[in-house]
Parts: C-alpha cells; structure tokens; sequence
C-alpha cells in the first residue's frame, strides 16, 4: 500500500468520523429539544434514505468524474447538513441532508480503491478502509458523546460561549471543522488514468440502466451471495446501534455518553475482526466466514442475560470482531465481482441501494415498535429510568432483541444453505 493509497483512507476516515460525531451530537440535540423518543430512531432513517433513493444516480455519478472530485463535491453537501443544523434546521431534516452527501460519496469513496489497487489486494485494501471506518466509528463516538456530554456541559457554563451554544450545539460546531479537514486532505488524493462514462441526465435511463444492474449482481452466484450477506450486516449493524443504546440505559443504567462508549467498543470489535480477515482470509476463501455471521446472531440474543458493565463491554468486542472478520471478504468479493460485472460506481450504487434498503426496513421497524409497542413503567424503576422514557414508556426489549438475534441467525443459516447448494451445482468452488 502506498502513500496515494493512505491519502484516499485519510480523507475518507475524517469525513466517517464527521459523520458519526455528528451522529450523536444530534441525538443530544433532540434529547435538548425534549423530542419523542422513537425521533432517535428517525434521524438514523432519514441519513440512510438517501442511499436508496438516489441509487440509480449515484453511480453514474462518481463514474462520470474522477473519485476524488466526486468525493470532494459530496463532502461539501454533507458541511451544508451540519450547517444547516447549527443555524436552526430540525436535526433530522439537516441529517438527511448529511446522508444526501454520504449517498452520493459512497460509490466514489469504494470505487476508488477498485480503481486503483490489482484485485488480489483487495480484502487486504478493505481490511484497511473497514479498519479505518471502524476507526472512524470509534473516535466519532466518543467525541460526539463527550463533546455533548456533562463535561463540555460544566466548562461552557463558566465560560462566555456557553450564553450562545448548548453542549450539542457545540459539538456540531466542532464537527464543522472535521468535515473542512477531510476536505483538506481530499485535494491531494491521485487523479486514475481510467475511463470516465457520460452522465445521463434522463432520469428514466438511468433507473433502467440501475434495474439491469440489480438484476445482474444478483443473477451472479458470487453476488448473489455476497449481496445477501452485506446486506444484513449493514442493515442489522445500524439497528445494532439503536438495540445497544436502549439496552445500555435499561439494563445497565447508563447514561447516553456511557452508552456511546459502550458502542465504540462494538467498532474496536470489528476492527481487529477486519484486520484478522485481511490478514488470513484470501479472496478465494470468501465464503468459509459465513459460520461467523450465526454466532453474531446468538451472541446478540444474550444480551438478555448480561447485567454487568465489564461482561456487557466483552460482548460488545465479541461480536463486533465477529462482524469485521466476516464482512470484510465478501466485501471485497462483492467489489470484485460488481466491478468485473458494470464497473466500481455502479456496482457500489446498488450494493449501497440493497444495503441501505436493509436499514431502513430494519432502522424503521424499530422505530415502530418503540413508538406503538412501549408498555408504562414500573413504579419502583430506576429514576433515570423514569426520565428517559417518561413520555414514551419502555422499549419492548426482549422482543427487540430475541426478534433481531433470531432473524440474523435465520438470515445467515439460510445464506449459508444457498452456498453449499451452489457448490453441489457446480456454480461455485470451495
């Protein structure tokens, strides 16, 4: 890997970590604003519908310029968002403009590294590029949730800025700046000596153009395949942020900057599982991480019987290494194939499109069944208990996550079936 290649992971790592600081800074902002519980949940949706909306444009999109202009251009939509939130816009409407950003950068940012390394290194680039975005998770995490937290709460309050910004606020201030450096960096990255294809502007021939393309990747065995199994773990991995956080303050009594801590050590998790997948798993080997994806499954279900902060944090490692160790080659099959198929932008555009789509189904019917299924509190609950969930009662818990660890258990045993009857058709080889 050479410095073109790390210039490329740095820009995209700050603007990831702008993204999720951002993230939670304006989870503390709704919670100022005494917003409904189930908003948590909305602001989420509304940064992933953007990925599936503008899927058929996105693609052509970056493949219709070099990656870094595209990434650059998208970088200054996702600063607009966050402006747009320090000067009053709803959190999640200006969120939404943020995920508009992030929706049209993803093709570019992936389709780079297909560009510009040789296909043997790939589970290697995305073992770095997850690395880096877990990074970004991470360190995003912990600086939204300290920087809206009681400490930046205390400091403010004796000093003259705290008469003009609140804690969340200032965190979406400070978020500014992680959007212009990533900016910064961006100029530098390698323009690619590759074929640019036209922009059709016709918005019908490019949702033709986009339909033959879904259709193609998931006609292809190792697609298909790779399709399926991305597509749960981005959709189950959002959610997965939402179940933690809920779970945190009820099981564990956590307050939100806890809890963001909490979920960061799910990222260090898939981190060292990236990094063991880069290291060991060859792209030919792709498909025997598939048993990973069942244990994530059951260990999230036992989240139910752990009551202590130090085993909550272990289980959180678990199972992030878990998730990092099995994505990252059948990421880096799925770039392979898409790119061998109808190039790096399109094939990121409708992995983005399935995965995003799996978000929102599974991002959205939380939010339902915190908003409709929420039962009244007990009257001797905690009271920090009763003022988070005073006006929205209690998340149905058990059913969240029994429901959740069971449908990726389900989802990964019936993929898992699928790959062993393609080996016995002879459609793919162990």
């Amino acid at each position: 890997m050479n410095r073109g290649f790390f210039t490329i992971l740095g820009a995209q790592f700050f603007s990831a970590l702008a993204d999720n600081a951002l993230f939670f800074a304006a989870l503390a902002l709704l919670k100022e604003q005494k917003a409904p519980e189930w908003h948590l949940s909305m602001l989420l949706w509304a940064f992933t519908v953007s990925y599936v909306v503008i899927a058929p444009y996105a693609g052509a999109f970056a493949d219709s310029m070099h990656k870094g202009r595209a990434m650059l251009i998208c970088n200054g939509i996702k600063l607009l968002g966050c402006a747009s939130m320090i000067v009053g816009m709803p959190p999640i409407f200006a969120y939404a403009i943020v995920g508009f950003g992030a929706a049209a950068y993803s093709p570019a940012k992936y389709g780079i590294i297909t560009e510009y390394l040789p296909h043997e290194k790939l589970v290697a680039a995305n073992g770095w590029l997850e690395g880096a975005t877990v990074a970004a998770i991470i360190l995003g995490t912990v600086i939204g949730g300290y920087l809206s937290g009681s400490h930046i709460q205390n400091w403010l309050t004796g000093n003259t800025l705290g008469k003009y910004l609140s804690p969340a606020e200032f965190a979406i201030c400070a978020t500014v700046l992680l959007y212009c450096l990533a900016a910064y960096i961006n100029l530098y990255i390698p323009k690619l000596a590759v074929r640019l294809k036209p922009l059709h502007l016709d918005p019908v021939h490019q949702a033709k153009e986009f339909a033959w393309c879904v259709k193609r990747l998931w006609r292809d065995p190792q697609g298909q395949l790779s399709l399926g199994v991305t597509t749960l773990f981005w959709g189950a991995g959002a959610t997965m942020r939402l179940v933690v956080l809920n779970w945190a303050v009820i099981w564990l009594s956590l307050k939100l900057e806890q809890a963001s801590q909490l979920i960061a050590l799910v990222a260090v998790g898939i981190a060292f599982g990236a990094i063991a997948a880069g290291r060991w798993i060859p792209l030919h080997k792709a498909f025997s991480v598939l048993w990973a994806g069942v244990a994530m499954g059951a260990l999230l279900i036992s989240m139910l019987w752990v009551n202590q902060i130090w085993l909550a944090a272990l289980l959180m490692l678990i199972i992030g290494a878990l998730s990092g160790f099995f994505v990252v080659p059948l990421n880096a099959m799925l770039q392979h194939r898409g790119h061998a198929l109808m190039g790096a932008g399109h094939s990121i555009a409708v992995q983005n499109f399935n995965e995003n789509l799996g978000i929102l189904v599974m991002v959205g019917l939380h939010a339902w069944l915190v908003k409709n299924w929420s039962s009244p509190l007990a009257a001797d609950s905690s009271a920090l208990l009763q003022q988070q969930f005073a006006h929205n009662g209690m998340p149905p818990m058990y059913l969240i996550i029994i429901g959740f660890g069971g449908l990726v258990i389900l989802v990964m045993s019936w993929i898992i079936l699928r790959y062993r009857q393609s080996l016995r058709q002879g459609l793919l080889h162990d």
